[in-house]
């Protein structure tokens, strides 16, 4: 599929997980694609425009985010899926902490889309795709200060997608479920029972596995393609029914 032929993609956090996944699919479906993160990967540059960029700093994100538009020759597509994680209940994580977070996970959509939206009120086709979670929609334990910065992301997506419906630019988010990602890898890493954490983990998700980057990949693209013309202001899941299914127990 060449659907995105001719059109241009800026990726933040793309540098592994679901934004490099996410970055290898737009350009196999014909975008050209440049690739924000705050350190990028050598061989990343064989296939992507890799910048570097710090999404807590303004001027950072718009050197990076001007010079993605000048190589490429515009901005069609921008995916906001730069964030970060945090463990905790309200009890555990210390204010700055809070907000630091809250600057990556929710601020650094706000820097990165102002920088973008020249470029996209230029486009004849312009798209935003925010990466949110299923913990916008779902009580998650562990997981206040993650789960407040998703639930600002799904409220800021619907804003975004009001604000600016008239000037051609469709906004959506995609919410996944607990994914198999190098973060959640980390967390697995930590805990004392990594093998245990991760069967925990498998068993929330009703089809009794994580969600690959690969599947939460597809979802952007479909929001960011032509395809979805008549798709804004929605939040896919993509989380393997955990926030719609309520099974009973396997016997």
């Amino acid at each position: 599929m060449a659907e995105l032929s001719g059109l241009t993609a800026v990726v933040t956090g793309g540098g592994s997980g679901i934004g490099l996944a996410t970055a290898r699919l737009l350009a196999a479906r014909g975008a050209a694609v440049a690739v924000l993160d705050l350190k990028l990967a050598d061989e990343l540059a064989d296939e992507f425009i890799g910048l570097t960029a710090d999404v807590t700093d303004d001027a950072s994100v718009r050197q990076a985010v001007e010079s993605a538009g000048m190589r490429m020759g515009g901005i069609d597509i921008l995916v906001n899926n730069a964030g970060i994680g945090a463990a905790g209940t309200v009890a555990d994580n210390p204010d700055d902490q809070w907000h630091h977070v809250f600057d990556v996970n929710v601020v650094g959509i706000v820097r990165v889309t102002r920088a973008a939206l020249p470029h996209l009120r230029a486009s004849a086709h312009a798209a935003v795709v925010n990466t949110c979670s299923i913990a916008a929609t779902a009580g998650l334990p562990q997981r206040a200060l993650y789960s407040a910065t998703k639930g600002a992301v799904l409220a800021l997506t619907l804003a975004m997608a009001a604000d600016h419906i008239h000037e051609g630019i469709r906004v959506n988010c995609v919410n996944p479920g607990t994914a198999d990602t190098p973060w959640v890898g980390r967390l697995l890493d930590a805990a004392d029972d990594p093998a245990a954490e991760r069967a925990a983990l498998e068993a929330r998700q009703p089809m009794g596995r994580l969600v690959s980057a690969e599947e939460v990949a597809a979802g952007i693209a479909y929001l960011a393609s032509p395809l979805a013309g008549s798709v804004t202001g929605t939040a896919l899941a993509i989380d393997g029914g955990m926030a719609g299914l309520r099974l009973r127990p396997r016997s």
